[in-house]
């Protein structure tokens, strides 16, 4: 099978995914206690109103019916209105997206660099004293509660040191204009630097909380991914034949050792997205997390179902990517 075809594939496979997903998700929605139709009238609205609430909403047909609708509505790119706002929750989305993914992509290249980086030179020193910090380190970074060291950065390097701000995407005395809502990328693409560095000091913090947990499952499973591969027979003749340790490693052991760590990567980065909620809520970071949250204690069931898709959509979209990947590292997956 070549390789277009293995890719058509995976892609193709998205689609049964993405309908079982919106199904579950719709199901869930629907367990929710609460009344749209008495969240938008109020507590004193009267039945009648109710009831002609409840019909334009189509709350008064069946579960499937109203399904139905939902597969269609969002067929056309139509998510809904927000039941708070009244704006419509593809807008909405669009505003807050582009923060979440910035932090998660930002928090993402620090797990993966440091996680890799961590997990390479513990498997090459094993059992050295650097092997044994790294481990200690990422079962500390693995066990320690995101809420409670956001609070910790935030004591130590903005109210103590002062070196960071407390939270935010930007200062407020900087008028900056986005236009795809990337800050740290448009900022760098207009070439204005000033920006690009408030930017940057407010996404560091947040991002290096949010890494933790994930730099720590990265750093230990290329460690243990790279032991196994280093005790191959390949690499013993590798190294009678005089290859050099380091293409030893990176070449020969690393790429056969990656596999794994892809995995790892892509199931990673899905709990950054749901961890970036706390994280948003720690640092006020204006993003899905907060904006999911604000529709979970308003009952804004739209702005709910609207969110938990798009992020698990993305969670699909990854697992895709990493899917693909595997054939450039083995080229044996696709027969």
């Amino acid at each position: 099978m070549r390789t277009g075809t293995y890719i058509l594939r995976r892609v193709l496979y998205m689609i049964p995914v993405l309908l079982v997903l919106s199904f579950v998700i719709f199901m869930i929605i629907e367990a929710i206690p609460g009344d749209p139709a008495q969240i938008m009238l109020g507590q004193h609205a009267t039945p009648e109103a109710l009831e002609r609430m409840r019909h334009s909403l189509g709350l008064d047909q069946p579960w499937f019916t109203r399904y139905a609708l939902f597969i269609g509505r969002l067929l056309k790119g139509d998510l809904g209105s927000s039941i708070l706002s009244g704006r419509t929750v593809l807008s909405e989305l669009g505003e807050k997206a582009p923060a979440t993914l910035e932090l998660s992509i930002f928090a993402l290249f620090i797990a993966v660099t440091l996680g890799i980086l961590a997990g390479f030179i513990s498997a090459w020193k094993q059992n050295s004293l650097f092997d044994y910090i790294a481990m200690f380190s990422s079962l500390v970074g693995v066990s320690i509660p995101i809420y409670w060291l956001g609070f910790m950065l935030i004591i130590l390097f903005s109210l103590t040191l002062g070196w960071l701000p407390t939270g935010g995407r930007i200062s407020s005395l900087i008028d900056f204009q986005s236009t795809t809502g990337f800050l740290l990328l448009d900022s760098l693409a207009a070439g204005n630097w000033t920006v690009a560095a408030d930017v940057a000091r407010h996404l560091l913090l947040p991002s290096i909380c949010l890494a933790t947990v994930p730099m720590a499952t990265i750093a230990r499973m290329t460690r243990s991914s790279m032991l196994e591969t280093l005790n191959q027979d390949y690499i013993r003749t590798a190294r009678a034949k005089g290859v050099k340790v380091m293409r030893l490693l990176s070449v020969h052991a690393f790429k056969n050792a990656a596999i794994p760590v892809v995995t790892v990567v892509g199931l990673q980065f899905g709990y950054l997205m749901g961890g970036a909620i706390l994280t948003e809520m720690v640092f006020s970071w204006p993003g899905i997390g907060r904006w999911l949250l604000d529709g979970i204690l308003g009952r804004d069931f739209p702005v709910i179902t609207g969110g938990t898709l798009f992020v698990a959509s993305i969670f699909v979209l990854v697992n895709m990517v990493v899917d693909i990947l595997y054939v450039f590292l083995d080229p044996r997956i696709r027969y």
